[in-house]
């Protein structure tokens, strides 16, 4: 038996005839509804400016700006701003330190004249060496006796206990030496400190080596070593920069150091026939003139800030410790 279908049956087809007048009439009747058609307004197909002339409807749930859209001479959307693909660089065992902006800059020039080169913001230290200043280090803090308070710096003999050592690392070839630094102990309390000498080895990088005093102010001096903290100060102060040139020296050979200085010393520089020129700084803190470039003329000391300042009328006197009337600015 055969399967049902969802066809219908043919219906059995019969022959009739349609009268000529019939056939006609209906092709009469469709050619004017062609026409009819044909001339209506919106008839046929949207050609020329009548073709963008609607109006298009944003999609369902497609989100519509009420803002313009800014496009380029071709009459594309112009790009959005990429995000910056640099990522921040870390300095292994240090805060990093934000970019300084000078006191009272605004963000207009607006007719103001530019900071003098010589003297930069708080907190930028193109200069600095090891010791950066906004930054905190960490480390180890153990004492000993200072004796008459000399040390690696040449400072000589002092009745001030609250210094300290820097370790060879951080010493970096005497450019510590003068510097305060502020130390903290985990117990919370602190002190300041001036770098006055070195601490070789066993001392490691981040280590100070405090005078007992310094020392038994953070713990007893039976704990023998502490962890602590410490970063670089600029303080306030009344004492101006001295000078000293170093025994044996003479108009044609001569070392120069700079004491009682705010800021830790980065350069100093003579005053010659060519121009000032840069004395290379050994590790007792001096600077040297090998040839006698300078000595007994003008000099120019810059700190880690890179504030410069210039000193004239200071003799060579051996061993003789000659004031100034400058200091640098406190940050």
């Amino acid at each position: 038996m055969a399967s049902s279908s969802h066809r219908r049956p043919r219906p059995e087809r019969r022959t009739r005839r349609v009268p000529v007048v019939t056939v006609v009439a209906v092709a009469a009747v469709a050619l004017v509804v062609s026409l009819v058609v044909a001339f209506r307004p919106d008839g046929g197909s949207e050609t020329g400016a009548d073709a963008g002339a609607r109006t298009v409807e944003p999609a369902a749930g497609a989100g519509v700006s009420g803002a313009p859209t800014a496009t380029g001479t071709t009459g594309s959307p112009s790009p959005k701003p990429k995000p910056s693909s640099a990522s921040p660089s870390a300095t292994a065992g240090r805060a990093s330190t934000p970019a300084a902006t000078p006191a009272g800059a605004s963000g207009s020039s607006g007719g103001r004249s530019a900071a003098p080169a010589a003297r930069t913001a708080s907190g930028a230290a193109p200069s600095a060496g090891r010791i950066a200043p906004g930054t905190a280090y960490r480390g180890i803090a153990t004492s000993y006796d200072v004796g008459n308070g000399d040390g690696a710096c040449s400072y000589g003999p002092t009745s001030d206990v609250m210094t300290a050592a820097m370790n060879t690392a951080d010493y970096e070839t005497s450019k510590a030496c003068g510097a305060y630094v502020l130390v903290r102990a985990g117990s919370g309390a602190s002190i300041t400190v001036r770098i006055t000498n070195e601490c070789p080895a066993p001392c490691e990088a981040g280590q100070l080596d405090l005078s007992r005093q310094a020392f038994a102010k953070l713990a007893p001096l039976s704990a023998g070593r502490i962890a602590i903290t410490w970063s670089l100060l600029s303080p306030a102060t009344s004492d101006t920069i001295s000078i000293r040139y170093k025994t044996g020296s003479t108009q044609y050979w001569c070392g120069i150091q700079a004491i009682g200085h705010r800021n830790p010393l980065a350069r100093l520089e003579v005053r010659t026939s060519a121009g000032w020129t840069r004395l290379a700084r050994t590790d007792y803190n001096y600077f040297l003139s090998e040839q006698g470039s300078g000595c007994g003329g003008a000099l120019r000391l810059t700190d880690i800030y890179g504030e410069q300042l210039t000193v004239e009328g200071i003799a060579v006197r051996a061993n003789v410790v000659q004031s100034t009337r400058v200091q640098f600015a406190r940050h």
